[in-house]
């Protein structure tokens, strides 16, 4: 039996693993291995420390399908809907810019609730704080370490997280990567924001005719969500939650800087914004040090091969665009590519 590893419990490496299950000829040992402390990567959802249902959506927003991946990612879309995981946008989203034809979505779980659907349909064995280190050939296996814990030897490694970090890598897969795919993959860039969730106690009304807002007129804050208005799920028993998402320039200049510093610039420059507001009952900083990909990889669509016996192949919204479906493109390109190795 095949055993496959998938780094990265992100929309790219959630996906990866439910294609992989629903189109594997033959058994295989799937495992998924993740960083953080939970599923989601940048589209990942904070509970409140007194509320779990109070949630707030740190990543991605809501999603936006244009007419051309309504036609082409039909399957995805219709799937999510069908099941309540996706539900149309309805909540105003003040100084949103819509184009002809273009659909919004949003999770009314949160849209980490995508992720760990697949993530269950996958079937694999998922295993959080695993922080891989090292990938070293052996055998004719993947010999995979990580920061704490013994490493693991795999038949078959697909690198979903931020190219970045695929680059950071120690071990033999260095000398794997070739002076050609070295130069693509450090062309890769990324833009860098903060996000900000503040929850609040039940009962208490924000009172704001809109669900979201775009400004464009501070230098700390570009987006701002009352989350659960945006998501339709208004509970007197369930406090507001407030997310609040950085400029670029903003989280650039503080990337280095401590989250609790940067958060309480953030509370300051809300105050000129939404002036008033009640201390909240807990608060989740995140700094996104990879928010959204500025440029992807040259030349090699939705996923690039670095080796081929054992396999091994690194895909994410590096090697396409920095959204919804720019995952899903790159979670089938691996698919294709694994195919022929399974």
């Amino acid at each position: 039996m095949a055993r496959v590893l998938i780094v990265g419990a992100g929309l790219t490496g959630s996906l990866c693993a439910a294609l992989l299950k629903r189109q594997a000829s033959g058994p295989l040992q799937l495992s998924v291995w993740d960083k953080a402390e939970d599923a989601g990567g940048r589209m990942t959802t904070a509970n409140s420390p007194h509320h779990l249902q109070c949630t707030a959506d740190l990543g991605a927003q809501y999603i936006t399908c244009t007419p051309y991946y309504a036609k082409i990612h039909q399957s995805f879309y219709d799937e999510l809907l069908a099941q309540g995981i996706l539900k149309p946008l309805t909540s105003p989203i003040k100084g949103m810019v819509m184009k002809d034809g273009d659909s919004n979505f949003v999770a009314p779980q949160g849209v980490s609730s995508i992720i760990k659907h697949y993530l269950k349909e996958s079937g694999a064995e998922v295993y959080f704080r695993h922080r891989v280190t090292q990938i070293n050939l052996s055998n004719e296996k993947w010999e995979v370490s990580r920061e704490k814990g013994s490493s693991e030897q795999f038949d078959l490694l697909v690198l979903t997280m931020p190219v970045p970090q695929i680059l950071q890598l120690q071990g033999d897969i260095q000398n794997l990567i070739s002076e050609g795919q070295r130069q693509q993959l450090e062309s890769v860039s990324y833009s860098s924001r903060y996000a900000l969730g503040l929850f609040y106690e039940a009962g208490l009304k924000i009172d704001v005719p809109w669900a979201g807002q775009y400004i464009t007129s501070n230098p700390c804050i570009r987006f701002i969500s009352i989350d659960n208005k945006k998501r339709n799920i208004e509970s007197p028993d369930i406090g507001p939650s407030l997310v609040i998402h950085t400029t670029v320039p903003f989280g650039v200049t503080y990337l280095e800087h401590n989250t609790e510093d940067v958060q309480e610039l953030i509370l300051r420059q809300l105050e000129n914004i939404l002036p008033g507001l009640p201390q909240p009952v807990g608060t989740k900083c995140q700094k996104w040090r990879y928010s959204q990909v500025t440029n992807a990889a040259t030349n090699c669509p939705g996923q690039m091969t670095l080796h081929l016996k054992p396999f091994l192949v690194c895909g994410g919204d590096g090697f396409t665009q920095s959204n919804f479906d720019g995952c899903i493109t790159s979670a089938i390109c691996v698919l294709e590519t694994l195919k022929h190795h399974i």
